[in-house]
């Protein structure tokens, strides 16, 4: 059985080679400042995107993006606040998206975009 942190570990690579395969340019992987984290930040067609992976092996406890629940968004947009100050990028538009993987008989891939608003 894998570990949550090696499933978790294989959703952010398959999620990060699909982006990249959509023609996302990835710019961090596992942010981290004093806030919190951010699994993935990249840019398409000039909007900075902040991606939440939820990687699962099942439906037994629901679709993964509900674990992204009001406090989860809070968390990653005040993460992400942070960032954007950090880096002067305040003239930049920007989004967040969650991704979906299932990693089950059939890897499936749900790339939900414009998720949650701050």
């Amino acid at each position: 059985m894998v570990n949550n942190i090696d499933k978790g570990k294989t959703g952010e690579k398959i999620a990060k080679n699909y982006l990249i395969n959509k023609g996302y340019t990835i710019i961090e992987i596992n942010y981290k400042n004093k806030i919190g984290e951010i699994d993935i930040i990249a840019m398409h067609n000039d909007i900075l995107v902040f991606i939440e992976v939820k990687t699962r092996t099942s439906y037994k406890y629901g679709y993964a993006f509900e674990a992204v629940d009001i406090r989860k968004q809070r968390k990653i947009i005040n993460t992400s606040l942070a960032y954007i100050k950090y880096k002067n990028h305040h003239n930049i538009q920007f989004r967040y998206d969650i991704m979906e993987i299932y990693l089950t008989n059939n890897l499936k891939i749900n790339h939900i975009e414009n998720a949650f608003c701050p």
